[in-house]
């Protein structure tokens, strides 16, 4: 099977589909803006974009990198879009009764993203999955997709509850804190992880085990980085002014 074969996976092909016509049908009662419909459906162009490339076979069969990006386009990118581009009143329906509340909640939603990411990327169920990409793979992914829907929902949407600028910007931090070891530990680890990769058919673009895992350390944590640390610092900034007329207010009094 040649590497750069382009991928059919079953998974794309039914979720995305399905999303969408779940999004258009909500659509009609809960109307949205241009702008909104636009990035919910980039981030289904996202998901198709790794997984019916030759990006999907390359992950399966031969580089953890390409791997780890899928899993950032599901548990980080790609959620990001879908809840963004829910309209504010559909975001409302979805959250009124108490699993709702409960799973959106920012001590509950970080948690859970964290324990997903952390869970899935041991070896053991990391390798399981691979070698079994029409079940336990389908799961994995589906799982990554729901805790980063949950974890951007706090920061996205003002429902059921409003953050200030200024939580969101600590909830972003404290997120950023506590991912990013996983990506620094794969890039300093001396031996390989997983041994679906140790044990490619065979070696492309030159990289090593070992360097492919470097590499995708090194990206994944640094993606993060860039991720989180940009939209901590536009909450950052609104938070600042938000304050500006307190404090001009406050050095204004004799």
């Amino acid at each position: 099977m040649s590497p750069y074969r382009w991928g059919w996976d079953a998974e794309a092909l039914g979720l995305v589909p399905a999303l969408s016509v779940g999004y258009l049908l909500a659509l009609r009662r809960f109307p949205a803006s241009r702008q909104r419909v636009a990035v919910f459906f980039a981030g289904q162009l996202l998901i198709l974009a790794v997984f019916l490339t030759p990006v999907e076979t390359i992950a399966l069969r031969y580089l953890l990198t390409l791997h780890l990006l899928q899993n950032v386009v599901l548990a980080e990118w790609a959620p990001a879009l879908c809840v963004l581009g829910l309209p504010p009143a559909l975001a409302a329906a979805i959250t009124r009764g108490r699993p709702g509340r409960l799973l959106t909640s920012p001590f509950v939603a970080l948690p859970l993203w964290l324990a997903t990411y952390f869970a899935w990327h041991l070896p053991w169920p990391y390798d399981a999955a691979l070698r079994r990409p029409g079940s336990l793979l389908h799961v994995e992914h589906l799982s990554y997709l729901v805790a980063g829907c949950l974890v951007w929902w706090p920061v996205l949407q003002d429902v059921p509850r409003r953050l200030a600028p200024a939580a969101k910007a600590v909830y972003l931090f404290v997120a950023f804190v506590l991912a990013s070891p996983l990506g620094l530990l794969l890039a300093l680890l001396p031996r390989p992880l997983y041994h679906v990769y140790e044990h490619a058919p065979e070696r492309l673009w030159g990289l090593s085990t070992i360097a492919d895992q470097q590499i995708a350390g090194v990206t994944m944590a640094s993606e993060q980085a860039v991720v989180f640390f940009a939209v901590f610092t536009f909450f950052f900034l609104r938070f600042l002014r938000d304050e500006e007329p307190a404090l001009r207010l406050e050095r204004a009094r004799p």
